[in-house]
């Protein structure tokens, strides 16, 4: 619901009636993932999307349906090989939507209110049949908004709905109505609204202000670290969302740091490197990533393991930074930096789609999703 949150608000406050459609499951190649949501008022205007096209027009029809009679829909939509090209999933897909009306403006406000600061909340929905289908709550860190129905659920799904957020994920909880496990009652479907992953980039050159704007694209929340305060400037990165001016390891060392956070070192200068890969290796981000000469590399390999990193910590290393794309500008650069990002958090190959078999999309699922009660669902 992120995508349409803003819209959804003004509409609401404009006194008109809107309907959310929210993919809550996918299965095999479904284009979008689950979160994903598209809106529509009674004006029959329309924002956002499910499927990046395929269904698109069926939901936007249920939508306008829900707007009207005020009913939830949970509907699924899939690809037939008799008929490949009806209301369905031409990717070979599945995904299923709810689809409700949205009228409780203090809810919708405070959800918008915490994406705008920041702050780590859950939407919890009741999207399986019954009478509570449709009832909202919203969960953060340190109590909740609305009800599903029982004080015992309540706290139930709000247990579990801040696991989910912190690890960063949406997923279906199967639970009673006092909140016992039992596969065959209420499904809940908790839409995680994580802080943004963070992109650290360190050295304040035109390649960083590059890979500042691609990161951005991509929803990363970017800071830009530089020890030249004529260089780290806010006018030179507009795109970064903070510039830092420190050396970048001792920034490194006083920031928060967890395992959603990339780390970019553009420096390729050995007094900044070594003592900042030194720290990234041994730390929790994500990605690792060092530009810089095939020379350069051999030369920081060396002095890294002087300095003590294992091997194993240094397999951890993409360096020379990014993808071989033939980038030679610095915006193509920060693209295969952004494409190596991407593959290593997906489990991406790097080839090319059409030299390769099996599945075009990849799940890296996070591993609170395996535990009671939660079904499988790519992270948000």
């Amino acid at each position: 619901m992120r995508d349409v949150l803003d819209q959804v608000d003004r509409w609401l406050s404009a006194g008109r009636r809107v309907a959310v459609a929210t993919v809550v499951r996918t299965w095999r190649s479904a284009p979008r993932q689950p979160g994903a949501s598209l809106a529509v008022d009674d004006h029959g205007e329309v924002v956002g999307s499910v499927s990046g096209g395929c269904v698109e027009g069926a939901v936007y029809d249920l939508a306008r349906q829900v707007v009207a009679d005020g009913r939830p829909v949970l509907a699924r939509y899939g690809v037939s090989d008799d008929d490949a090209f009806a209301v369905g999933l031409t990717c070979g897909g599945e995904l299923e939507v709810f689809v409700t009306l949205v009228d409780d403006v203090d809810l919708v406000r405070a959800l918008s209110r915490a994406v705008a600061e920041r702050s780590a909340v859950a939407l919890a929905t009741v999207v399986g049949p019954g009478a509570a289908q449709g009832r909202r709550m919203l969960v953060d860190p340190l109590g909740r908004t609305g009800s599903l129905g029982s004080q015992r659920l309540d706290d139930a799904v709000t247990d579990d709905a801040r696991g989910l957020l912190d690890a960063g994920v949406s997923g279906v909880l199967h639970v009673g109505p006092d909140g016992e496990r039992r596969p065959d009652d209420l499904e809940v479907f908790v839409e995680s609204f994580a802080p943004p992953a963070r992109m650290i980039v360190f050295g304040a050159i035109d390649f960083a202000a590059a890979l500042a704007r691609v990161g951005s694209f991509l929803g990363f929340h970017v800071t830009v670290c530089d020890a030249r305060p004529v260089f780290a400037t806010a006018r030179r990165f507009p795109m970064a969302d903070e510039v830092v001016v420190d050396w970048p390891h001792r920034y490194l060392s006083r920031t928060a740091v967890d395992d959603r956070t990339v780390l970019c070192v553009l420096t390729h200068d050995p007094k900044f490197d070594v003592p900042l890969l030194e720290l990234a290796l041994r730390g929790p981000a994500a990605y690792v990533g060092a530009m810089g000469s095939r020379r350069t590399h051999e030369d920081r390999v060396e002095r890294l393991l002087d300095a003590g990193v294992s091997q194993a910590q240094l397999s951890r290393l993409h360096s020379p930074i990014g993808l071989d794309l033939g980038a030679r500008t610095p915006e193509e650069t920060a693209i295969s930096i952004a494409a190596e990002i991407t593959a290593a958090r997906w489990g991406g190959t790097g080839k090319p789609l059409r030299d390769i078999a099996g599945r075009i999309h990849h799940d890296r699922l996070a591993t609170v999703v395996a535990a009671e009660g939660f079904e499988d669902v790519p992270p948000s």
